[in-house]
Parts: C-alpha cells; sequence; structure tokens
C-alpha cells in the first residue's frame, strides 16, 4: 500500500473519531455563544492571530508582521501559551531564556524585538490583567480558539495551499474547528501565496471561503531575508549566493517546510532535507546523525541551514559544540503584502489599534 493509500486509509478509519470531536466542539462554541462559558472584554486593543487549521498557518511571521507596523506609535505586548515549554503559568520572556523555559515561537519574538514586552501563559485572560497597565495593545499569539478572551479583533489565517483539497476536523484531518467558526473573524488573510497571484485566482478562494460583506480577506506572501550565522552574530550571507556548485543539508522541525524547500531549490542547489516534526526538541543523536551527514558530502562551499525557529532550539552550548566548525545558518522569514493590499491592512490596524471603546470591535 503506498504512503497516499494508507493515508486515505487511515483518515476514513478515524473519520468517526471526527464527527465526536465535532460534536464537542460545537457544543463548546455554543456554550461561549449563548453566556454559559464567559468571554472577557478589555478595555484596550487586542488583536488575536489565529487559524483553524494545526499549525502551518504563518502565524509567527503575521505576528511579527503586526509588531513591525505598530510598534513606533504603541506600547505593544505579545502573550503565547507558550507550547512546548517545561514551565508553566504566567512567565515574562527574556532574550537570554531558552525555549525550554518560554517555547520556541515566544523566544524568537523576544529576541527580535527586544524592545517589546512577550509573556506566555495558559490562561490568557490572566495574562491580559498582568500587563495591561502598562501596554497599549496586546496581541494573542493563536487564539482563535481561545474563547474565554473576546478580542476587539480577530485575524484568521488560512494557507494557501489548503485551499487544493477538501478538509476535515481531528483527527481524520487538520481542522480545530469547522469552516463555519470563520465568521469569528473580522479580517480573513490568506497566507503564503504565490508574490504574483492574480485576481482571478484571488475570487477563486474568495468565493471558496464565502465570507460576509463586513469581513476583509486579505493574500498575502513569504519573504525571505538574509542566511545569518546560527553561533557568530557577525555572519551572513546573501540567499541569492546559493549555487549549484553546493550542497545544503535542511535542518527542520516545522508543520510544513515545504515552501522553504522549494525556495532552497530555486537556487539549483543540491538540498538534502531532515526533516522533524513541528516544534521539535532535537538531541544529541539528532545532531550527531547532521554531522556525519555532513561529513559525507563531496568537498565544497556545502552549507547546513535550519529555519529562525528552529535556532532557537538549536542555541544550546552542547549543540554549538557539536557543530564547531561546520557552516550553520539559519533563514528569516517575513509576511507581506502586495500593493495596494499592504497600504490597506496597515491602515485597517492601525485604525482599529487607536479607535476609542476598542473592544466593541472593528465595526
Amino acid at each position: 500500500m503506498s504512503k497516499p493509500e494508507f493515508m486515505k486509509f487511515l483518515r476514513l478509519l478515524l473519520f468517526p473519531f471526527s464527527i465526536l470531536y465535532g460534536i464537542g466542539v460545537l457544543l463548546r462554541n455554543l456554550a461561549y455563544d449563548y453566556g454559559i462559558y464567559k468571554s472577557r472584554k478589555f478595555q484596550l486593543p487586542v488583536i488575536s492571530v489565529g487559524n483553524l487549521a494545526v499549525g502551518g498557518s504563518g502565524k509567527s511571521p503575521m505576528t511579527e508582521y503586526l509588531i513591525r507596523i505598530l510598534k513606533w506609535d504603541f506600547t505593544l505586548a505579545v502573550v503565547s501559551r507558550g507550547y512546548g515549554r517545561k514551565t508553566t503559568g504566567f512567565r515574562f520572556v527574556d532574550i537570554r531564556d531558552s525555549f525550554e523555559d518560554t517555547g520556541d515561537e515566544p523566544l524568537q519574538i523576544k529576541r527580535k524585538f527586544e524592545g517589546i514586552t512577550v509573556a506566555v501563559c495558559e490562561d490568557r485572560v490572566d495574562a491580559i490583567e498582568y500587563i495591561a497597565w502598562e501596554n497599549e495593545v496586546i496581541i494573542l499569539d493563536d487564539a482563535f480558539q481561545h474563547r474565554a478572551v473576546k478580542p476587539g479583533l480577530n485575524i484568521l489565517l488560512f494557507e494557501y495551499s489548503s485551499f487544493q483539497s477538501f478538509q476535515l476536523l481531528l483527527p481524520a484531518g487538520d481542522l480545530r474547528e469547522p469552516m463555519s467558526a470563520k465568521k469569528r473573524a473580522e479580517v480573513i488573510v490568506v497566507t503564503k501565496c504565490p508574490q504574483g497571484i492574480d485576481e482571478s485566482q484571488k475570487q477563486v478562494i474568495a468565493k471558496k471561503l464565502d465570507l460576509r460583506p463586513e469581513q476583509h480577506l486579505f493574500f498575502s506572501f513569504l519573504k525571505y531575508g538574509t542566511l545569518k550565522s546560527l553561533y557568530d552574530d557577525r555572519l551572513s550571507r546573501p540567499l541569492s549566493s546559493l549555487n549549484n556548485s553546493e550542497k545544503i543539508i535542511l535542518l527542520s522541525g516545522i508543520a510544513n517546510p515545504i515552501p522553504l524547500l522549494n525556495e532552497l531549490n530555486s537556487f539549483n542547489a543540491e538540498v538534502t532535507h531532515h526533516e522533524y516534526p513541528d516544534h521539535h526538541d532535537f538531541t544529541g543523536k539528532n545532531i550527531a546523525k547532521l554531522v556525519r551527514a555532513f561529513n559525507k558530502l563531496e568537498a565544497g562551499e556545502n552549507v547546513i541551514i535550519t529555519t529562525e525557529k528552529d535556532a532557537q532550539r538549536l542555541s544550546s552550548k552542547e549543540f554549538q559544540k557539536q557543530l564547531s566548525g561546520i557552516p550553520v545558518f539559519y533563514l528569516p522569514v517575513e509576511a507581506d503584502f502586495n500593493e495596494p493590499e499592504k497600504t490597506s491592512f496597515n491602515n485597517l490596524i492601525i485604525e482599529y489599534a487607536s479607535k476609542p471603546a476598542v473592544n466593541k470591535g472593528l465595526y
């Protein structure tokens, strides 16, 4: 049995459990909709960034995009659950923390934007209460399903590739909630689009989404930056310097590495992929395997490349020692929009953050 056939069989096997899961999600949402479970509003702008699928929709790049457009005019805080951390409760994120203290994504955000507050807490209500007094805008990372908080602005992300196939609820599929849950979002962003996406492609997706007239739809793409040395901040190289004379080992532990893999393959270099699950806690054995693979490559300008998120989990002195003498770079990535959507999106966000009585919503 081929892998696609096996996955089809497995999804069929799990489908009854998806029905049960869907009933549970429906009852939970109804409890919030009718006030049986309480949703807390706050008297300052609260922006939620989330998705319906499990992982891979580009929440971190979108959160960082919001930080870039708001940080000049507002005192900002980002609140995350801190997925994968080994601590519990409320914690401020410090650049000297390890990913075990905070989770990889909050640590990445804090190291890139040292001047803003980044906190982790399982209970977003408690976190906002703790930091609201010294901040003007709160961004909630991965909080669309965290309905104990009622944001003034919900930004819901859909990955471009997700529209190419029919999606099912967990565990048969990847959806945390049915597509009907999109009605709670004021803004929908289709992420990881081809940079040259045309209007006809946008219209096809818009038709599939079938949004209400008052909902705002945008299309974003990924923009890769300059390769940066994992262990030496002074070293970097342009991504365009990659060529077909060198061999690349890509090390990734993210939900969807395909866009990055496609980007590296576009430079005609030979790419070998060491792929691990999202938020993978790398071990010494993983790194030893990586080093052996690198040492077996033919002599040349060979390089190991990883993601910025994975870099947070590879920054220990133990791994630095194992990788000593090997060129290891991480590749930053940003979300971006084509004009005129970029200006429209930025203005919408800034207008929301600036308006009085913001928790009445966007409209």
